[in-house]
């Protein structure tokens, strides 16, 4: 039964990402992805069930055992992730059926899409070093092909970019498998831990782990690795920029967390003081580049910099309140940034455009739009008692508890200038005249477009009001989260059995 709950929220998507690809030339497709998508999220709450009544649970696929075997496993952390993935795949799909048009879907954007699903759940859910290699590129691949359909010369060279930035962290990422292997003689995750622990040579080790950190680094879009994102996430369509703002960005993340806390944890004064300067760069460049923008999305794209910056913190510190922090804003993060992708292309179907020079006048003709952009855009920036309070709250709060008053200072100037790019938007796209002297109306899209564009914002924003009004639940949950971390005896324990 464990291995069902396990499998499902990754076979459910492919299986989906099939049948949506053989009627690609038929409404039927959207509505196959619609129902693939409501299949996924219900797996994912019975794994999120199971892991909350057992607390990590493994499989062993094709009962070989680990560490020779194939390995899925799902803590708090796991299991959070393949949830909040699920969420932001339903409000997707929901919102892709006001936005891709036919000729997109006969392309076949709602099976790359959901195979797009299926490899950032397999990435959340591997015990095995060489099968999150495996969902990395079935991410890739998927992610490039959304990327650059449809056509036209700007979704190209972004898609080239992209491509070929990743490719180079797979590269090392494949090398420091490699290296890792040779130390270790096990590519599980588990048995890895004390292969890596009883390592003679502990230099190579730190080396390795700076491979892995450089690696994953890229695909968190932290600083300096961080250009191929601000060139490619404006181009796609919004439900693509959405899910990619969403996921993509945040599976280097999580790989980061895995590796550098059940792994490397050899030399943490070391690899862990690099995280800080890493995150602190990270979240300064990322919020003085969103300042510089004037495109609606270009702004989004970097701010997302700017925040991964906030969660890498969250484990440089190294601290239980500093992860707990760390989780906290990773799951936030997803569902306000997504938000804020939707909203910017509602805006768009609206306004006509995402420059903020050439449009304005939302909040007088588009209402509702405006009152659910203040939400997102509030949590964002870290008004309370939104969940963004909360996130930037415990991250500041670890950091004064080991005297980092300079990490400290750094996160509150980086929340200050957040707010001074949303007040931007809204200032701009919102609340002053259309430069044209006309106000902005929803014909270009029939309404039955534009209310399946509404429902998912309002679902998110919704959730964001939640989060933030009543924090405790999931800031425990977070804090359980933290501490399996910190502690991964039961993640071993439950991979190997207890005996490695």
């Amino acid at each position: 039964m464990t291995s069902w709950v396990l499998v499902m929220p990754i076979a459910v998507p492919f299986l989906a990402a099939v049948a949506a690809f053989l009627w690609r030339a038929n409404p039927a497709g959207r509505m196959i992805s619609l129902g693939g998508s409501v299949l996924t999220l219900m797996a994912s709450i019975a794994l999120m069930v199971a892991v909350l009544d057992e607390g990590v649970i493994a499989a062993q696929m094709s009962n070989w055992d680990a560490p020779f075997g194939i390995t899925l496993v799902a803590d708090y952390l796991s299991a959070v992730m393949v949830v909040i993935t699920a969420i932001t795949g339903l409000a997707t799909a929901i919102y892709a059926m006001g936005e891709i048009p036919e000729a997109t879907e006969r392309l076949g954007f709602h099976a790359l899409f959901q195979t797009l699903i299926a490899g950032v759940t397999g990435a959340f859910l591997t015990g095995d070093l060489f099968n999150l290699y495996v969902w990395f590129e079935v991410m890739l691949i998927a992610s490039f092909s959304l990327l650059v359909i449809g056509g036209g010369k700007e979704r190209l060279d972004a898609g080239i970019k992209y491509v070929a930035l990743n490719l180079v962290s797979t590269l090392i990422f494949l090398s420091g498998i490699g290296l890792l292997y040779g130390i270790t003689g096990t590519l599980n995750l588990a048995d890895m831990r004390e292969g890596v622990a009883n390592a003679e040579n502990q230099g190579l080790v730190t080396v390795i782990a700076m491979m892995f950190m450089v690696g994953f680094g890229v695909k968190a879009a932290v600083f300096p690795l961080f250009f191929w994102l601000p060139a490619s996430y404006h181009t796609p369509y919004f439900a693509i920029s959405a899910v990619f703002a969403g996921l993509l960005t945040k599976v280097g993340v999580y790989a980061l967390m895995r590796m550098f806390t059940l792994v490397f944890v050899g030399d943490v004064g070391f690899t862990h003081e690099i995280l800080i300067w890493v995150s602190l760069l990270t979240m300064f460049t990322g919020v003085i580049g969103a300042a510089a923008q004037t495109d609606f999305r270009k702004i989004l794209s970097f701010h997302i910099i700017s925040q991964i910056g906030y969660m890498t913190l969250g484990l440089a510190l190294f601290t239980p309140l500093a992860l707990m922090g760390g989780v906290f804003y990773l799951v936030h993060h997803i569902i306000v940034k997504a938000n804020l992708f939707f909203v910017a292309g509602l805006a768009k179907q609206y306004a006509g455009h995402t420059d903020l020079d050439r449009i304005g006048g939302l909040y007088k003709s588009a209402p509702l739009l405006a009152a659910l952009f203040i939400i997102p855009a509030f949590s964002l920036a870290g008004f309370p008692p939104l969940s963004g309070f909360w996130a930037k709250y415990l991250i500041v709060k670890a950091a004064l508890e080991i005297d980092a008053w300079f990490v400290a200072f750094v996160s509150l100037l980086v929340g200050l200038l957040t707010i001074y790019s949303m007040t931007k938007i809204w200032g701009l796209a919102f609340w002053k005249p259309h430069p044209d002297g006309i106000d902005p109306t929803p014909d270009r899209a029939p309404p039955q477009v534009t209310r399946a564009m509404l429902t998912p914002i309002a679902g998110l924003a919704a959730m964001t009001i939640i989060i933030g009004f009543f924090p405790e639940p999931f800031v425990q949950f977070a804090e359980t989260a933290a501490t399996q971390l910190l502690d991964p005896t039961a993640y071993v324990d439950a991979v190997l059995g207890g005996t490695p």
